[in-house]
């Protein structure tokens, strides 16, 4: 019988990074400035912000992976969103005209629901806006 090892990011396990006081989290992670991070066996360049209602996940570039770093990243966002009382969590994702596509990274952006969005007039980016109910 085999058991599923955790994805790891930056050396913590999903449960570890919950569990970090919501000051350092504010402080370190949800600042809005470009941070390049390992989660598993990809590098993952992205920037992570927020406002008094929603969390925004934006990620540039990521190289390497496979092994389902995104859904845990999805899953991880999720659940500190909701345990912050966030409403929202917005994805934005640079994997439209990347130099070299990444295909299943596309098709596992299209099943989670992201869409091909205009951003700025200027740059095309998978999107999700994933809405929670506050009073749930």
């Amino acid at each position: 019988m085999s058991s599923l090892r955790p994805i790891l990011i930056e050396g913590f396990t999903s449960e570890e990074i919950l569990a970090f006081p919501d000051d350092y989290v504010d402080g370190n992670v949800l600042t809005g400035q470009p941070v390049v991070f390992r989660a598993g066996s990809a590098r993952i360049l992205g920037t992570f912000r927020r406002t008094p209602s929603r969390i925004t996940v934006e990620l540039a570039q990521i190289d390497g992976g496979g092994e389902g770093v995104l859904p845990t990243l999805w899953l991880l966002a999720e659940r500190y969103a909701k345990r912050r009382g966030f409403a929202e969590v917005e994805w934005i994702v640079h994997a439209v005209s990347c130099a070299r596509p990444n295909l299943k990274l596309r098709r596992v952006l299209e099943r989670r629901g992201f869409q091909i969005r205009t951003l700025d007039g200027v740059s095309k980016v998978y999107y999700r806006l994933r809405e929670y109910d506050r009073t749930a």
